[in-house]
């Protein structure tokens, strides 16, 4: 875990003081009769929902496993330092309960996106400057993640995968950078 967390920090850190820069920036009068910078660094992290019961394989949508809702809680002890500004998660029981643990911790309600509609307009607009967290599924993710940043960069993740996370980072100006990383 502290392994991680070392991992993570930088990224962390990044996207922290981008946004307390940003924000001294457009306070400090600096900018006034100029034209202003429009948004901040939007940061998004992508994890895949941990692992679900595949007992019944005629069940469409189960839950997590006792080995999954203890991902869960790891996923909300990863990210505790990170201020996450919106939470999205699909409509299935296994995303929501990942996303659960997560948003409970924050005192935020998780909003659902449609897995046909990825990166569109309406969560561009409701996004941008913000950091985010996404909890979906090995297609969905490198999916959505290649969307945003406009390539196709990411392949489906392996079934057997719960521990991928995608983070990203957009610039006002439309820089965008991307890393994954593989949690144990």
């Amino acid at each position: 875990m502290k392994k991680l967390f070392l991992l993570l920090l930088p990224m962390i850190l990044v996207c922290n003081f981008n946004k307390t820069k940003n924000q001294e920036v457009k306070n400090s009068g600096y900018m006034e009769g100029k034209a202003q910078i429009s948004d901040e660094i939007t940061t998004f992290f992508f994890i895949r929902h941990a692992e679900k019961d595949r007992k019944n394989s005629e069940e469409k949508d189960p839950a997590l496993t006792d080995i999954g809702i203890k991902r869960a809680e790891k996923w909300a002890e990863i990210f505790k330092e990170v201020q996450f500004d919106l939470i999205y998660s699909s409509d299935f029981k296994r995303t929501r309960e990942t996303a659960q643990k997560i948003a409970e911790s924050r005192n935020l309600e998780i909003q659902l996106y449609d897995s046909g509609k990825l990166n569109d307009e309406e969560f561009q607009k409701k996004t941008k400057g913000k950091t985010v967290l996404v909890i979906g599924h090995s297609n969905t993710n490198p999916k959505f993640v290649n969307s945003i940043l406009g390539e196709e960069k990411y392949s489906d993740i392996a079934d057997e995968e719960s521990g991928s996370l995608f983070i990203l980072s957009v610039s006002p100006v439309g820089v965008k950078s991307s890393q994954v990383l593989y949690i144990n």
